[in-house]
Formats: structure tokens, C-alpha cells, sequence
């Protein structure tokens, strides 16, 4: 695992879609905070599927630069290789029509056609994987994530540990001051907190 304690709240999505993905795709929703696994999750499933020798395509936003510029890479350090693109449209265009299984992370960052685009790619028969915060600093939705929530077939709520007490954490808590919503970074900028310990107000 992460520095936090993945756990999921609903039915792991399916390990072997084999037959079922040439019939017909599906949207798979990996959710929660900062430090709670949802990257290393994204790949486990990723590799997986390309052990199934699945073909698969992975991508990321341009704003997410944070550990590598061609890879996405968990806060433990695990990686697989993706393509940065500048938005939904730009994505829908690279996916070609013999793949199998797309794999999308850091899915807030994304502008709000992402969803459209992922239904589009179900429709073609993609198993679509995405994962992202589901809130921002301030504890609210962070779209377009909600709106991908709405339409998943599957989804997996992942928690981490709150660094003040130790419960499980579904709050992103930022440590520095700004109101911009967007503030890249990781280890420094933000902690793990839980329902009690959150402020949306600012650090202790």
C-alpha cells in the first residue's frame, strides 16, 4: 500500500473482463484523498491487464509533472509508463480502436468534457479506468470527478490515515497558504486528515 490504508466500499471491479470487453466497455472510478492509494491501485489494475496481455493505454494530465513527465508514479514509488495530454479531446483521439483497457490518472485535473469522453470510450467497447481526488482542499466535489462517480459502472473509495490521529482520512488537508484550487505537489503541501481533524480553514 501507500502511506495510507487503501480500503474500498464497494465491489472490486472485474480482474478478467476477457469476452465481456469485446461485448462491451465500462467506466471503472478509483476515489479519495491525497495519500490514500489511489495511483498504486490504477496500476496494480494496469498491470494486471497487461499481463492478460490486454492492450492498454495510459494517460495523464500535462499539469501533473510532479514525479516524472512519462510516467505515472505512486506515492510509494511504483510506476508505469502513460502519455501527458492537455485535456479530454486531446485523449479521445489518441486511444486507437484496438485497445483494450485506458487508464487515466489524477482525473480532477481534467477539464469537464472528460466524462462525455470516457462514455465515449465505454461505448466503443474500452474498459476505462480512471482515477483522481473526489475533493478538493476545501473538502468540496472536485469536478469533474463527481460527475464520473454518476456514471461509473464501478467504483472504489480509497482512505488513507490521518497523520494527527490515526482514523481513516477522507480529507486532502493543505498545509500552506493559498486559495488557488489547483496547487501541485505532494509531501510538504498536503497531509492525510480525517473527518475530525480536517480544517477547511487553513492548517493548525
Amino acid at each position: 500500500m501507500s502511506d495510507g490504508e487503501n480500503r474500498t466500499t464497494s465491489a472490486d471491479a472485474p480482474e478478467t473482463p476477457g469476452s465481456r470487453q469485446r461485448a462491451g466497455g465500462w467506466i471503472e472510478v478509483i476515489a479519495g484523498s491525497m495519500f490514500s492509494g489511489k495511483s498504486e491501485e490504477l496500476i496494480r489494475r494496469l498491470r494486471r491487464a497487461q499481463i492478460a496481455r490486454q492492450k492498454v493505454q495510459i494517460f495523464k494530465p500535462l499539469v501533473d509533472d510532479r514525479f516524472s513527465e512519462d510516467h505515472i508514479v505512486s506515492h510509494s514509488e511504483m510506476r508505469i509508463a502513460s502519455r501527458t495530454v492537455r485535456g479530454s479531446g486531446e485523449l479521445l483521439t489518441l486511444v486507437e480502436d484496438d485497445t483494450n483497457v485506458v487508464g487515466i490518472d489524477e482525473g480532477q485535473f481534467f477539464d469537464a468534457g472528460l466524462p462525455a469522453a470516457c462514455n465515449t470510450l465505454a461505448d466503443r467497447g474500452k474498459r476505462v479506468i480512471v482515477a483522481g481526488l473526489d475533493q478538493d482542499y476545501l473538502g468540496r466535489p472536485f469536478e469533474p470527478m463527481p460527475q464520473l462517480l454518476a456514471i461509473a459502472e464501478y467504483i472504489t473509495k480509497t482512505l488513507a490515515i490521518c497523520v494527527v490521529c490515526g482514523d481513516p482520512a477522507n480529507h486532502t488537508q493543505r498545509l500552506v497558504a493559498s486559495s488557488d484550487r489547483v496547487l501541485v505537489g505532494a509531501s510538504g503541501l498536503y497531509e492525510a486528515r480525517c473527518r475530525r481533524c480536517f480544517r477547511p480553514e487553513g492548517p493548525d
